[in-house]
């Protein structure tokens, strides 16, 4: 099964470098091109240089500002090997904004096919965004960021040992960004080390965000096999390891906007959806998802419908349809929302194929619902379907049955901070 090991992390040396909190930066994915600008001009040795390089070629770029930062001392391997615990503390928008503490564990973790059942994926990915992480990999030879995985541990064991270990000490890092208490403590016991391992040989992964990073390092790894080059460190990745039943879980919906279909009325597809659906007009998009959260309470598959002038919820009348749909797909990936909007509405009623989906030509994302409100007032969005968040253990379900949910399915807040520990694979590639 899974198996964890302890490394020398690479990070700030803080004296040169400046404040720990000027250094790191949110996921490069989610990152505009104004915060860019602005994470440089607070600290031009952020880690946004690394992670996600500009000019012509971003990706020398990037390697050699590492091997600079490396030889000024800007950066610097730990003395010791050493597994690192990470926890975000923050309001929960969603749940009356209630403070809550995600903790889980940062270390190398051996990469497995996805066949081998031992770290499973629940998401499809796009091919651009592993092209880029993969040229990235290739000159720099070094993990910025950490893949976010969960695991199953009904007696919570590994949660309990990192509380104990958290306590015994002050955290090594501790800051805000505004919105996000940050901490790190670095444990360098090995004999805490060789307990957190044992907890893991019998245990599945399911990744929750990095997908690209996974496959990514895959596809090095094997690259160097193939170029016959020397890299054990090449077979780990950095996770950060989270109790799939973690009170600090949180998992906002990614709401979905339709544009540049021929020959498409908006205003016609609740009547289009009677057959399966019942569909109630609403006034506001405010009422809208008001509705959408008691229907999720309820346990009903319903989406938030907005053609630019009627806001409506639609809500599945018999889950069954589904069954003849997908009838070679498991019960849990048949009873997603994402499913059900993907399967019966866009491909089955608007025609909308998975390639189209893949390649995001009539579909764009947004995790923010008054965003995908707005783009249909103002024209640049025919309409725009609100969702309900995955259930995490749907995510895990799915994973378990082999099978991949629809890009964009799940977005899990809050995001994990880039560039407080980083991955160094081997010296050659620096």
């Amino acid at each position: 099964m899974a198996e964890i090991r302890p490394f020398r992390a690479l990070r700030y040396d803080t004296a040169r470098a400046g404040e720990i909190k000027e250094l790191v930066c949110p996921p490069y994915d989610i990152i505009s091109e104004e915060e860019y600008r602005a994470y440089l001009a607070q600290n031009p040795h952020n880690v946004i240089r690394l992670e996600l390089p500009k000019g012509e070629e971003p990706y020398r770029e990037a390697g050699a500002v590492l091997r600079e930062w490396l030889e000024r001392g800007i950066l610097k391997e730990d003395m010791d090997e050493g597994i690192y615990i990470y926890e975000e503390e923050f309001l929960d928008q969603v749940d009356h904004g209630e403070t809550k503490k995600l903790r889980g564990m940062i270390c190398r973790v051996r990469l497995e096919e996805f066949s081998a059942g031992v770290v499973l994926p629940h998401e499809e990915t796009l091919s651009k965004a592993k092209e880029d992480r993969f040229q990235l990999m290739r000159a720099t030879g070094c993990n910025f960021s950490q893949i976010y995985s969960l695991y199953r541990d009904d007696q919570h064991i590994t949660r309990q040992r990192l509380d104990n270990l958290a306590a015994s000490c002050s955290p090594r890092y501790e800051f805000s960004d505004g919105l996000i208490t940050h901490r790190l403590w670095v444990v360098n016991d090995p004999v805490s080390i060789a307990a957190l391992r044992e907890d893991f040989a019998d245990r599945k992964l399911y990744i929750a965000d990095g997908h690209h990073r996974y496959e990514t390092a895959l596809r090095y790894r094997n690259t160097l096999r193939e170029e016959d080059r020397y890299c054990p460190d090449a077979d780990y990745v950095m996770m950060m390891l989270v109790d799939i039943e973690d009170d600090g879980l949180v998992v906002f919906p990614t709401h979905r906007l339709l544009n540049s279909l021929p020959d498409f009325d908006p205003a016609k597809l609740p009547e289009i959806c009677g057959e399966w659906f019942e569909t109630a007009p609403r006034k506001t998009r405010e009422e809208t998802q008001e509705a959408l959260n008691t229907f999720y309470e309820a346990g009903r598959h319903t989406f938030g419908f907005f053609d630019g002038a009627q806001w409506y919820t639609l809500v599945l009348q018999d889950g069954k349809v589904m069954d003849g749909l997908l009838p070679e797909k498991s019960q849990a990936y048949r009873s997603l929302d994402v499913t059900i909007l993907h399967s019966l509405i866009l491909e089955r009623l608007l025609g909308i194929d998975r390639e189209n989906m893949a390649a995001q030509k009539n579909l764009r994302y947004t995790r923010s619902a008054e965003e995908a409100e707005q783009s249909v007032k103002a024209g640049e969005s025919q309409c725009c379907f609100l969702l309900n968040p995955t259930r995490v253990l749907e995510i895990s379900a799915v994973a378990a049955a082999g099978e991949k949910m629809p890009q964009k399915s799940t977005y899990f807040y809050p995001k994990l901070i880039t560039g407080l520990v980083m991955n160094r694979l081997f010296d050659e590639t620096i």
